[in-house]
């Protein structure tokens, strides 16, 4: 008589040592999503999240795509080319925000917080610092989970999103520099760069992130002498090893600071901080003594920004002066470049997405991908965000404890 028990033995060793759950997981089947792309309402923000060509792999894929008319316009991706990649247009955000899954870049509006449902997931810009409790609160009730692209690692457990956008920010920074640099109003009418005969410009970045390291590497280019002050001496050996040449490093020590910003052309802000909000690095005593018709950017203020006089400014309207220094301090500065900022969001978030859709569901992938876990700010209305939770003063719960007692 054939023995009908299971063969243990025939199991391999990563099977033998799985749980159950886990197991079964493996198994789950493949989720057709739908997902809404809204148009963006914020006049800040000209990015889309998803482009044509990312979209008609969704669709290839089987999952059905929304997208709001006029959604793609500004980032210069018309409606029909949406269309012909297999897309849903609709015609107002009700109907968009009726998909599972909502893929937006700017962080949700009051309004829109009120078109949301409960179980649905928000993937979004979140800049915790533009931000205050009730909007969290808001969220909350609405009982959605909710990811920020600021918090979700790759594979190489970096902070894919911000990585990219900061590549993106960090060389446009330079250009927006160079342009103010020699306007007749709000710069000095100079050349940024280098050339014969002439001394180069200066520019000092405080952070050697991937903010400054991309800053640096298009101002070397134009010909510029660079600075960077960080207050890590490994960051700092790292951009010079990204760079591939020897450059002008300090930790930030006020003085030496204070001595670079007086002889600079342009300083860049360029730090980030984890906890969602940057220090303020940089007094106005400081800019006080910089030279008149010097140029800030600070990329920093999507975080509140790292000098005393930034305050937030837009694309319309990006530039003012403070004791005859010109501050540009507009958030999300990709925006600038939408086209290709959109181009690049939208490869990091197609393979989520398909993810998602693969694991049968986002609850699934969330267990199995460590770095997506890590965007989740907002789990079925609940905080599991430390930082959102200090901050605002509001509930915490922990995602891992939450996850096992939902399922």
């Amino acid at each position: 008589m054939e023995d009908s028990r299971p063969d243990f033995s025939k199991l391999t060793l990563g099977e033998r040592l799985m749980p159950q759950e886990e197991m079964l997981e493996v198994a789950s089947r493949k989720s057709e999503l739908s997902i809404g792309v809204p148009k963006e309402v914020s006049s800040m923000e000209n990015r889309v999240s998803l482009v044509p060509d990312g979209v008609g792999l969704l669709v290839r894929n089987g999952h059905h795509v929304l997208v709001e008319a006029g959604a793609g316009l500004t980032a210069h991706f018309p409606d029909h080319e949406f269309s012909e990649a297999g897309a849903q247009i609709v015609y107002s955000p009700n109907e968009v925000y009726k998909a599972d899954i909502i893929l937006k870049v700017g962080p949700v509006t009051q309004d829109e917080i009120e078109l949301l449902h409960p179980k649905q997931t928000l993937i979004s810009t979140l800049q915790i610092a533009m931000q205050c409790g009730e909007y969290f609160r808001g969220l909350s009730q609405k009982k959605v989970t909710a990811l920020a692209f600021e918090f979700i690692r790759d594979k190489t457990n970096q902070m894919a999103v911000i990585r990219t956008m900061s590549e993106i920010a960090g060389n446009t920074a330079i250009f927006i520099a160079a342009e103010y640099l020699s306007d007749p109003e709000f710069g000095r009418g100079k050349m940024f760069g280098g050339f014969t005969g002439i001394a180069p410009s200066e520019v000092v970045i405080i952070g050697a992130g991937t903010v400054g390291e991309f800053a640096a590497r298009s101002a070397i280019g134009l010909g510029a002498f660079v600075k960077v002050f960080d207050n890590s001496v490994y960051r700092l050996r790292r951009i010079q090893d990204n760079l591939g040449r020897r450059i002008y490093t300090s930790l930030l020590h006020p003085k030496a600071v204070l001595d670079a910003m007086m002889t600079a052309d342009v300083v860049i802000g360029a730090v980030h901080s984890p906890e969602g909000k940057s220090p303020c690095l940089i007094s106005e005593e400081m800019i006080r003594q910089m030279k008149e018709g010097s140029v800030i950017i600070d990329v920093s203020i999507d975080q509140g920004g790292c000098f005393e006089t930034s305050r937030p400014t837009t694309l319309k309207d990006p530039v003012y002066k403070v004791h005859g220094v010109t501050h540009y301090c507009v958030p999300n500065i990709p925006s600038k470049v939408p086209h290709s900022a959109s181009q690049a969001l939208n490869n990091i978030m197609v393979p989520i997405i398909l993810d998602i859709g693969n694991a049968g569901g986002v609850e699934n992938l969330l267990k199995r991908d460590y770095g997506v876990r890590q965007g989740v700010y907002l789990y079925n209305g609940l905080i599991t965000s430390l930082p959102i939770s200090r901050h605002f003063n509001l509930p915490f719960q922990d995602l891992d404890l939450l996850m096992a007692a939902f399922h």
